[in-house]
């Protein structure tokens, strides 16, 4: 062919994220089906620098930008390589491929299918070389073979339905069981021998086995979609398309209909087995669900996250991870190990965030809409201590979406600051003679209620959406996040997309504000956790703003974790207060009067929130839909976690793009879109504003 000519000249090759892109000089040798690559091109007559194998390689052109492209040889190895523009890629991409390609089928004649069903490796204690033994046309994939099925001639193929596409599902992920176990085998051989691991028949034969897995699982992915879209039309106004593989338990939440038992996958771990094989039948549904505040205990979960075992032990993982990766790169998409995970889930750190409620409640006690803004700030600055689980810096898991996060607290009315200042409840008897009364007659009880829910409306990008209200003190808070995470070289940080409301509703005042950035700093060592950037809290009604800064460490000298801020009136352009130190620590608080406070956060009391047991959540609610997960790692069974983790996120992906596919939208559970921001379907505000009009209307 003319298109089969050798070509050469010189590309960008990634090295590593300490030496970067490097100028080298690359050769495609069509004739043997190899790209190697030399220093320059005055060294093209030594040994070349590298050489990869095309037959059964992937070229694929990157999204990143229009010159950059990826060679993924069979073997496992990369070159990312850059051209000097998008012609020259081009020209570079299509010849690679074509090579590829011819190398590939050259591959497939030379080694037609065998009828054997044995997967076992051939004896490795022969004195004689298995590799000396073979004749010129045999390879290493005469030790290994599948069986082949054949439909009888002239048979028509029948409609597939949707039990039958559930037998296929279940003897495809034998098959994929199956394709694993001969990975391993190939892996857990020798280095070194007559029959190694890096043996070049074997890596090919790993390559090509993972490839027609892959081909598999598109074919059944076209037939879930034939099938889907032949029952679109009949389907009534609202009906939820159910995803076609079996209903297995893994995390007990992607069920629905009836329990139906399905055979184990015989490549799972036991303990794996006996959680898939249980059947708990239960009902999915979008309907938001009242939760009776009284179901909730007192947590007792207590998971510091204070190890550093792990991180060091995995080190070479991280390593291996920091070099895929670009400067600026975004994270939203990038799988992460497992072991760098909290034990919890996104939506439950905000819940951790109202950990001090007499705070929060006390923001509505304040006798002037100064004192109200100061006290709104103390808050928000003793919130993120308590959202932070250790020194180390971890990473909770990434919600599904649809999963959901309830919890409550209860503080005493007579722990929170009235307009005086001082401890005693704003509402107590001494105050009042008795204690309010609910229109049934009883007697309110002695304590604040402040109700928790969040929710992970979309799943890219990455959305959640949460909101709490205190009823009693007509107060509640809402908010959507964003999290962008993005690699920075030796940190990651994350930003922080959204807005926040707090409206108290006895004043007719609301509070926007926004959240700062977060950085993991030091991920080869010992990562930690810092905050940065600049957070404005207005209130439009009163004219109150504060502007807060969370400064970073710089590279010499300066402390960690250091805040400033200033709340001022903004028509006299008057500070009123300033606050200094460091947001997990002490903070100052200094003003206009010349008093001075001192809020030491490592002293501050935290009070539990209260959730219901897990026998009582919903399906899709966090502890019990990530409860595997957390339970491995409490055991510090890391394949375990990431087994029980990849599944949850594969589950999520394949109806990700049913859902693309059939044209069904996600519909969301407490919280409805509203412009660029999401709203508590059933907000304080709206309900007290309909209680008012109703009274008015009964008078």
């Amino acid at each position: 062919s003319d298109h089969m000519e050798n070509i050469y000249g010189y590309l960008m090759k990634y090295t590593n994220l300490v030496t970067g892109w490097q100028y080298r000089f690359f050769v495609l040798n069509n004739d043997a089906g190899l790209l190697e690559y030399f220093v320059n091109e005055q060294s093209r007559h030594l040994k070349p620098r590298g050489t990869l194998q095309l037959a059964g390689a992937v070229i694929s052109p990157s999204d990143e930008d229009s010159h950059t492209f990826t060679v993924n040889a069979a073997s496992g190895e990369q070159y990312k390589l850059r051209a000097t523009d998008a012609k020259e890629r081009q020209h570079w991409v299509s010849r690679l491929q074509i090579c590829t390609q011819h190398h590939t089928e050259a591959i497939g004649k030379n080694n037609p299918p065998l009828k054997s069903r044995s997967f076992s490796l051939a004896s490795q204690g022969s004195a004689n070389s298995p590799g000396a033994q073979r004749r010129p046309s045999q390879n290493a994939v005469s030790f290994f073979s599948v069986g082949h099925h054949r439909l009888p001639t002239g048979k028509r193929v029948p409609i597939m339905q949707p039990d039958h596409l559930v037998d296929v599902r279940e003897m495809m992920s034998q098959a994929e069981g199956q394709q694993r176990d001969l990975i391993r085998s190939i892996e857990c051989l020798p280095a070194s021998g007559h029959l190694t691991s890096l043996d070049q028949d074997l890596l090919m034969l790993k390559a090509t086995s993972m490839a027609t897995m892959n081909c598999l699982n598109d074919c059944f992915h076209i037939l879930q979609l034939q099938h889907a879209s032949q029952q679109k039309g009949s389907l009534p106004a609202g009906t939820t398309i159910s995803w076609l593989e079996p209903k297995i338990s893994l995390a007990n939440h992607f069920k629905n209909g009836a329990a139906q038992n399905f055979p184990a996958e015989i490549n799972k771990p036991a303990s794996v087995r006996e959680e898939q094989s249980v059947a708990e039948p239960c009902q999915l549904t979008r309907e938001p669900e009242e939760i009776n505040p009284d179901e909730e205990l007192e947590d007792i979960c207590d998971d510091k996250e204070d190890d550093l075992g792990a991180v060091e032990e995995q080190r070479s993982v991280i390593l291996h991870l920091l070099s895929q990766l670009k400067l600026g790169m975004d994270l939203t998409r990038v799988v992460l190990p497992t072991f760098i995970l909290e034990k919890r889930s996104l939506l439950e750190m905000y819940a951790d965030f109202m950990s001090h409620p007499d705070l929060f409640i006390a923001i509505a006690n304040g006798g002037s809409a100064e004192e109200r803004m100061i006290r709104f700030v103390e808050y928000y600055l003793t919130s993120f201590h308590e959202g932070r689980k250790g020194a180390i810096a971890k990473k909770p898991y990434n919600p599904i979406i649809g999963e959901t996060f309830h919890c409550s607290w209860r503080m005493p009315r007579s722990d929170v600051a009235t307009d005086a200042g001082t401890n005693s409840s704003a509402h107590s008897p001494s105050e009042q003679g008795t204690l309010p009364k609910d229109p049934e007659g009883q007697a309110e009880p002695d304590y604040y209620t402040v109700k928790f829910v969040a929710e992970q409306v979309s799943h890219h990008p990455p959305v959640s959406g949460f909101y709490a209200e205190c009823v009693e003190r007509k107060m509640c808070v809402n908010a959507h996040v964003w999290t962008k995470s993005k690699f920075l070289g030796m940190s990651i940080g994350v930003t922080m997309v959204g807005e926040g409301v707090l409206h108290l509703l006895e004043h007719g005042e609301e509070y926007t504000f926004s959240l700062p950035c977060a950085y993991a700093r030091s991920i080869l060592t010992v990562p930690w956790v810092e905050l940065g950037g600049k957070v404005n809290i207005n209130c439009a009604k009163t004219g109150y703003s504060a502007s807060i800064n969370f400064h970073t460490k710089p590279f010499y000298g300066g402390k960690l974790h250091r805040v400033t801020g200033e709340v001022k009136q903004n028509m006299t352009n008057t500070v009123v207060c300033r606050v200094q130190g460091e947001w997990n620590s002490v903070l100052e608080f200094t003003y206009s009067n010349g008093e001075t406070k001192y809020v030491d956060l490592t002293k501050l009391s935290v009070t539990r929130k209260r959730v219901r047991p897990l026998e009582k959540q919903g399906p899709f609610e966090s502890r019990r839909l990530w409860q595997h997960v957390t339970e491995s790692l409490r055991d510090g069974d890391i394949d375990k976690a990431t087994e029980h983790k990849r599944a949850l996120e594969e589950r999520q992906r394949n109806e990700e793009r049913l859902r693309a596919e059939t044209e069904t939208p996600w519909c969301t559970k407490y919280f409805l879109k509203d412009g660029d921001g999401w709203v508590y379907h059933k907000p304080l505000w709206k309900t007290v504003s309909a209680a008012q009009t109703q009274q008015t209307d009964s008078n």
